[in-house]
């Protein structure tokens, strides 16, 4: 059971219960505390006790629980963003509905966690285990049990919204790839690119590659490229494209590539090579940005969606 002094003192605010924290060295019990829909932004509850404590609705943001125990608690609907969670143990414990954008969770234990409805956008960190977690509504449902809460979030869409295939398949016919390189000046075109496709009511993805030393770009543009309708290559001074195309093109002979080309340079020596599959359209050569943006829907959008549609009805 909770500390009876420990619950005294957070009656009295997040501000004097800091302020004991930082002068007493004493680890606060707040097990099967009963604390819903508490104010508690900012506490400083680390390596706190709070084993089975209820503290449904509560505000935990930018709260510090580092090495906190949370076994068994119930955060549903809980707002944990932007929280330290960092050596935590939240085994079995239930995230309902419970809000973890942005929240620090290195080294944290998730096993067993209920986490419907969670919202566990850009986590900071690795958790050291999250393995069987639940997602279901009530505890009168079938559980579906998988081991990754930012996966999780999507598996439930997959197999409970009936939406969501609408919505990929809205994706794959709006979505445009641009590759190229994001040095100062070729990012302006590239950025160009982008808003005159936005004007034909695209949805333009802009890949990075200035970082052709990580292990999973290949992996990453693969992925965009698959939800793509099709992609817009700017050739010119390439880095990684090679590499990348090379690995794209042979793979999705239902995605057309657009290459264009600064008319002052040469396609890389291996692009010839891609030339030789059918979905890879004719290089677009441009003398400057305005010149591309005048060719981009006969000689690129245009030429793509043909060749997208033929793809389509050959498979």
């Amino acid at each position: 059971m909770a500390d009876k002094k420990h619950l005294q003192m957070l009656a009295r605010g997040v501000r004097t219960w800091n302020a004991w924290r930082k002068r007493s060295r004493a680890k606060p019990d707040l097990s099967r505390a009963l604390l819903i829909d508490r104010e508690l932004r900012g506490i400083n509850l680390a390596d706190a006790n709070l084993e089975r404590a209820i503290l449904r609705g509560t505000t935990l943001s930018r709260a510090n629980l580092t090495h906190a125990n949370l076994r068994r608690a119930d955060l549903r609907t809980t707002s944990l963003r932007r929280a330290r969670l960092d050596h935590a143990d939240l085994t079995d414990t239930i995230l309902r509905h419970a809000s973890l954008a942005e929240t620090s969770v290195e080294g944290t234990v998730f096993d067993g966690c209920e986490i419907y409805g969670i919202a566990a956008w850009n986590l900071k960190g690795k958790p050291k285990a999250q393995s069987n977690l639940i997602i279901r509504a009530t505890s009168r449902e079938p559980a579906i049990r998988v081991d990754d809460l930012e996966v999780a979030q999507f598996v439930y869409l997959l197999l409970n919204n009936e939406k969501i295939k609408r919505v990929v398949d809205t994706v794959g016919k709006k979505a445009v790839l641009i590759l190229g390189r994001f040095s100062a000046q070729r990012k302006a075109v590239l950025d160009a690119i982008k808003d005159e496709l936005r004007r034909y009511e695209y949805l333009p993805m802009l890949f990075d590659f200035e970082k052709p030393d990580q292990r999973d770009l290949t992996e990453t543009v693969t992925t965009l490229a698959r939800m793509s309708r099709f992609i817009v290559a700017d050739i010119t001074d390439p880095r990684s494209i090679p590499q990348e195309l090379a690995t794209i093109v042979p793979e999705l002979p239902s995605v057309p590539v657009a290459p264009v080309i600064l008319a002052s340079e040469k396609p890389y020596a291996m692009f010839e090579h891609l030339q030789r599959y059918g979905w890879v359209l004719p290089v677009v050569r441009y003398k400057d940005t305005a010149d591309l943006l005048k060719k981009l829907p006969k000689s690129v959008i245009e030429k793509a969606e043909t060749k997208a549609k033929r793809q389509t009805r050959a498979r």
